[in-house]
């Protein structure tokens, strides 16, 4: 692992112990989140990050793919918690746990795009590592990519939140995360394969 690598997954670990505050205010109404609580969380997502890619760095001694594999996951779970972390503030300040299909399915929508977004800039220069400057083609395979993913991620988390219990849980943690879960294997294959794919060397 790189000190590159370190300082990345130190960065999302920390981003993640962040934005997971506002979905544990959202919630857990039962106990009293303190400070120290709270600190608690950040530093272990802050140290597990690094410690969950130098794993990864240990597999990849038997399957080489799989480094990769777990940089993209760091991305994700990062891009999960932005995800998740806008949604629950929309819900927070405009919502609750009981609204309307439509809205939440909006609410959604928007969440999305903020952690799509910063899929592009973490995949591209971390995951993949691409060197070439950003041009219509790769951005445009990029959001082709994306908005399937998006798609079917709004689909089967407003399918999850429809059918499930109105329960803040329910509402804010498990049917988006359903929709999280649908569209990682299907980026990842896209990101690698079709948009960030190395081009092989001319050979004259």
């Amino acid at each position: 692992m790189t000190k590159k690598d370190l300082t990345a997954s130190l960065v999302i670990g920390a981003a993640v112990g962040l934005l997971i505050q506002p979905i544990l205010a959202n919630t857990i109404t039962s106990v009293h989140l303190t400070l120290v609580m709270r600190a608690g969380v950040f530093m272990f997502f802050t140290l597990f990050a690094p410690f969950a890619l130098w794993l990864c760095a240990m597999i990849a001694k038997v399957w080489k793919a799989f480094y990769q594999f777990g940089q993209f996951a760091a991305v994700g779970t990062l891009n999960s918690f932005i995800d998740v972390g806008v949604f629950n503030l929309e819900t927070f300040f405009f919502g609750g746990p009981v609204i309307s299909t439509a809205l939440f399915a909006v609410f959604k929508a928007i969440s999305f795009l903020f952690a799509t977004t910063n899929s592009f800039f973490w995949n591209r220069n971390w995951t993949f590592g691409s060197k070439d400057k950003v041009n219509v083609g790769e951005v445009t395979g990029f959001y082709t990519i994306a908005i399937i993913g998006w798609a079917a991620n709004v689909a089967v988390a407003t399918l999850v939140k429809a059918i499930g219990p109105e329960t803040k849980i329910w509402v804010d943690i498990v049917a988006p995360l359903a929709g999280i879960l649908v569209t990682f294997i299907w980026n990842f294959l896209g990101y690698k394969y079709f948009v960030f794919k190395k081009k092989a060397p001319v050979v004259v």
